[in-house]
């Protein structure tokens, strides 16, 4: 797939059979993008295929595209973030948008102005996109009730973080070919985590099996309600898995003790080589940073051959540029180019 057949359609398809079927999106159905579970499987594939798209600008000598030339695009992050804040940095401006980064620290929020007085600051000066982290849940919620920029979801309070969901999806869609009928086990701290609740929103949207485990004190109640199998069990969890997830431990949420202690906690959860085993041959292992080494995941399976971190960490950018573009209403074919 190209810029240039974004929205094409199959000439093959028959007059009857294309009045049967729905036209292919071509564009996100809203402004914002605050959650996986406002997308449908279609708008994800749709998400998924612009990416391939975008990843081939990035093969370039001169890797940019006027696609959002024009575009203003504002970077908000209250929480601190290296890969998500630089990787949509990287794809704002493959894109050619003007962007904007806030430095909280010295901004007005550090004299006391809420949240929703300095969206509305930014809304003044007409910026077509925010890119908003925060601390609470629900943030970026808040912003799109009273902003006409879009709110891209950067991550908020233990609630959602889509765009890692849907770098994942790329990640192993690129490798396996698909999503459907995989067997992806989810292991680490489930309870805080807002990359777990976007993943088992989209993984099960798109057919996957996914299972999760972490100890009980970390397993969210209600679990299987998302149709999802939680164990407390780690190695029935990774047993023949076609991808395994782990997620960080985040000590700086958690008040009291949710486990004797972070040795214990790898002997027992921990990704080794000797519990990489009981995958699949040709299992994936995905991290989405940062990694904790000696607590969730071992150096030598994080940095063994069976580990796309860093390819998770590459197809960040091209995703992100995918959901700038889409947001944004996608351009002419001439202009992508």
């Amino acid at each position: 797939m190209s810029l240039h057949d974004i929205d094409s359609t199959d000439q093959a398809v028959t007059p009857a059979a294309r009045d049967a079927a729905p036209p292919p999106l071509t564009a996100l159905r809203s402004k914002d993008l605050l959650g996986i579970a406002d997308l449908s499987a279609a708008e994800i594939t749709l998400v998924l295929d612009t990416a391939e798209a975008m990843k081939e600008v990035g093969t370039r000598p001169i890797k940019k595209v006027p696609a959002l030339r024009g575009k203003t695009v504002v970077n908000l992050f209250f929480e601190p973030s290296t890969r998500t804040r630089t990787s949509f940095e990287i794809a704002e401006k493959r894109l050619s948008a003007d962007t904007l980064n806030i430095a909280i620290a010295t901004s007005s929020v550090a004299k006391g102005e809420t949240l929703s007085d300095t969206a509305l600051t930014l809304e003044a000066m007409a910026p077509d996109m925010i890119v908003l982290r925060h601390s609470s849940s629900g943030a970026g919620h808040l912003l799109s009730r009273i902003c006409r920029s879009g709110i891209i979801n950067a991550g908020d309070g233990t609630h959602e973080h889509p765009t890692q969901a849907l770098l994942d999806a790329f990640t192993i869609r690129e490798r396996k070919g698909r999503l459907s009928g995989l067997k992806v086990a989810i292991v680490g701290d489930l309870l805080h985590s807002r990359v777990l609740r976007s993943n088992i929103q989209l993984l099960t949207k798109m057919g996957a099996d996914v299972w999760v485990s972490g100890p009980p004190t970390l397993i969210p109640a209600g679990m299987r309600d998302f149709g999802v199998t939680a164990t407390a069990h780690v190695d029935e969890a990774v047993g023949d898995a076609d991808v395994i997830m782990l997620l960080r431990i985040q000590l700086e949420r958690m008040e009291g003790a949710y486990f004797p202690s972070q040795r214990e906690y790898f002997n027992v959860f921990g990704m080794t080589e000797s519990r990489l085993r009981l995958a699949r041959p040709d299992v994936m292992i995905m991290h989405p940073g940062p990694m904790n080494r000696g607590v969730e995941i071992a150096s030598e399976v994080a940095d063994g051959p069976y580990s796309v971190i860093l390819d998770q960490v590459a197809n960040g950018v091209a995703v992100r540029m995918a959901v700038l573009y889409l947001l944004a209403g996608g351009v002419d074919h001439e202009e992508a180019a």
